[in-house]
Formats: structure tokens, sequence, C-alpha cells
């Protein structure tokens, strides 16, 4: 007498539980696989070494509007408002290389403006400029919470630091400074580039620099750095660009 095959398969349950026990067997191994690649990952973070970031201050760190402070120093009804201030430019790069005295640029400065107000107001004018942008703050922050070196890599001058220093604590968070005024070079001069990494001991592929200004840019990546030109109209852009460096 003939044995029925489909009742033999219904007598064996082990063969009737195979499929389940495939995908229990790949599923397993798939969670392995995963958990050692998370593995590898991490220890693939934790044994990369620390990046270096720097960052400008103006547009980056802190927006300003020099126009709207300064404007407060006019003499009442002057008829040219905005050439006179836009003459406060002409010496610019000399004060940012700190080539001009402080007290010398005040005194030149009120004239320009045809102001008679004091030095002191000068000061609380031309400091008075910044906003601090809170979203890049709370980036400086996870990056040095992170274990990463920050440097502050800035044009300025000797009338906005140390004062922005004291005025924000947030600085606080940066291991060093490369200022303009005291290298007697602004970017996107070379020079203060390779004073930079000079000082700083700086390896380019390890080395993030985040500008606002495409020209200071342009001399960063000529250096090999990894550069971002930042906009403050679109943080998240900047935010995507850092994460790909699992900073």
């Amino acid at each position: 007498m003939m044995e029925n095959r489909g009742s033999r398969i219904v007598d064996n349950p082990s063969i009737l539980h195979l499929p389940s026990a495939i995908f229990y067997l790949l599923s397993s191994i798939f969670y392995l696989l995963s958990s050692i690649f998370y593995l590898l990952s991490s220890i693939f973070y934790l044994l990369s070494p620390p990046m270096t970031c720097l960052f400008d201050i103006g547009r980056v760190l802190l927006d300003f509007d020099f126009e709207s402070s300064l404007a407060r120093l006019l003499p009442h009804g002057i008829l040219d408002p905005a050439a006179r201030l836009g003459r406060l430019l002409e010496r610019k790069d000399d004060f940012e290389t700190g080539a001009i005295h402080p007290d010398d640029y005040i005194v030149w400065a009120l004239g320009v403006l045809g102001s008679d107000a004091s030095p002191a107001a000068f000061r609380a004018a031309w400091q008075g400029i910044f906003t601090p942008n809170k979203p890049m703050w709370e980036c400086v922050r996870k990056i040095a919470c992170g274990g990463h070196r920050l440097i502050i890599f800035s044009n300025t001058n000797a009338l906005h630091c140390p004062w922005l220093f004291e005025a924000y604590p947030e600085f606080s968070v940066f291991d060093g400074a490369v200022l303009s005024f005291e290298t007697g070079h602004v970017k996107p001069r070379p020079e203060i580039y390779q004073h930079a990494v000079n000082v700083h001991e700086l390896v380019a592929d390890d080395t993030l620099y985040i500008d606002d200004l495409a020209e200071n840019i342009a001399t960063g990546r000529r250096f090999g750095f990894h550069c971002w030109q930042y906009d403050l109209n679109n943080h998240p852009a900047f935010e995507r660009w850092l994460a790909s460096f699992h900073v």
C-alpha cells in the first residue's frame, strides 16, 4: 500500500516549522552584523583624532549692524549720513591689522562723522553692534562637548577684542584665537592662515573652517582646510555639512 506523501509532511512538525526557523536564523545574522557594524563605527569614532574648528566671528557667531548703532552719533539733520558711515571703512584694514591705535581711530572716526560725541560714546556705539547667532552657539557647545578644539579666526580690532570675550561669556569654550589686529594681517591674505597653522599646529585634513565670505573661504581651501561658507539665513545647511564629519 502506497504511503500518502502529504500525510508524512503533516506528521512531521519540524518540516512545518522550517521556514520560521530559517527566517529567525537570518534575522539573528542580520542583527549580529548590524551590531558588529555599530561597534566598529563606534571604535572608529573613538579612535578618530579630534577636529580643530576655526570660526569667524562676524555673521557666523555674531550678527552685526554697524549703521544703526553708529548712526546715533551723527549730528541731527546731517545731509550725507550714509556717505559718512561708509567712509569709516576707508581705514578698516589698517585698523584691523593694528596699524592704527584705537584712540587715534576714534578721533579720526568722530571727525569723519562730524560728531561731537565723546570717545566713550563712540566706543559704546562701536561695540553695541552685535547680536548672538543662537543656533550657531548651540552647535559650538556641542562641538566643545565632543572634545574638539575651537579656535576663533577673525578679522577684528582692539575695540572689539578682548571686549567681546568679556561681554559674551560663551566665548570661554574656545581654546584659542587668531585675531587680525594681533597678527598684523587680515583675511584673505595667506599670512594670517599660515600664522594659524604655525601657532596652533593645524593639520589641514583635521581642520574645519567656517566663514561667511567667499574670498576668505577660497584661501582656506588653498591651505587644504575643510571649508564652509556660512549663511545666516540657512543654518540647517551648515549643520548637515558638520554632521558629515561626525562632529
